[in-house]
């Protein structure tokens, strides 16, 4: 189970500025309907990685990882 707050935004999500509104929406959620931290950082690396990619094909720079971690509040 989750403590906190939530956590993803522009400080969470590494291409926060490159998703589209519907696509934070839909991440949110994966994010929210997470139930465990392993599941939670799977979530977490695929969006990197996506982002990453977007972030190339736009020759926009994108930290290699995310500034906090957003799977910090799951109880170990």
């Amino acid at each position: 189970m989750m403590r906190g707050g939530p956590r993803w935004g522009a400080d969470y999500t590494p291409g926060w500025s490159l998703m589209t509104a519907k696509e934070r929406d839909e991440h949110r959620e994966q994010m929210r309907s997470a139930k465990t931290r392993e599941e939670c950082v799977a979530l977490r690396d695929k969006h990197h990685e996506q982002m990453a990619a977007r972030a190339k094909e736009k020759g926009v720079a994108m930290p290699a990882q995310p500034r906090r971690d957003a799977c910090q509040g799951f109880k170990p």
